[in-house]
């Protein structure tokens, strides 16, 4: 099914963050991101295999991270290991057609699936690239006013970090703990844990 984005200049209604976030979440059929094999359990709350030992993350759990991050309509987002492209296609109708979002996913074979599936959602402000060897995430003259990471480093990236605009919000799990990464217009950096969740390890090439 594909999904049906707001017409252009068209905000969202004036609601809270987990109001937004449950909206996008029904409209963005998992299905459409899974392997055929798949498919049936895509209504399930848990993590589903996409192939080369990656996930499909839980819903739960990406709508507690994406109600975290509170996307801005018309913002920048760069989605760290997009994997099937349900993340960035969520972003995507978040940001709305005045936005972009960039997914990066390290795994060819998986980027290149990834951005067939978002392509057939007809929201071009959203592309999904291989990662660059030897660069973790998408550095750019400003920064990213969101990131959303959907794997696990053993510890926070600083180079992640520097990648945030003033006043940009990034969620990353770190371990087994949720990180809110909040970097402020003055520069400083304030990290909150957020819950305890279980992801695959954040690989860097």
């Amino acid at each position: 099914m594909r999904s049906s984005p707001p017409p252009a200049g068209s905000p969202p209604p004036d609601d809270g963050a987990d109001d937004a976030v449950a909206r996008v979440m029904h409209a963005v059929d998992r299905r459409d991101f899974l392997p055929r094999t798949q498919r049936a359990a895509a209504s399930q709350d848990r993590p589903l295999p996409i192939g080369r030992e990656q996930t499909c993350s839980q819903p739960s759990t990406v709508a507690a991270m994406l109600s975290l991050l509170r996307v801005p309509w018309g913002g920048s987002v760069l989605d760290v290991g997009s994997g099937s492209g349900w993340t960035t296609a969520l972003l995507a109708h978040l940001v709305g057609p005045g936005g972009e979002v960039l997914g990066v996913e390290l795994v060819p074979g998986i980027a290149a699936w990834g951005a067939a599936n978002l392509a057939r959602q007809e929201m071009p402000w959203a592309t999904i690239v291989p990662a660059t060897s030897g660069t973790l995430g998408s550095p750019r003259e400003g920064g990213w006013q969101r990131i959303l990471v959907s794997a696990s480093p053993d510890e926070l990236p600083g180079e992640l970090v520097d990648q945030l605009a003033p006043g940009g919000r990034m969620v990353i799990p770190v371990r087994h703990a949720m990180l809110l990464v909040e970097r402020s217009d003055d520069g400083t950096v304030r990290t909150t844990e957020h819950g305890t969740y279980s992801f695959v390890p954040l690989v860097q090439d």
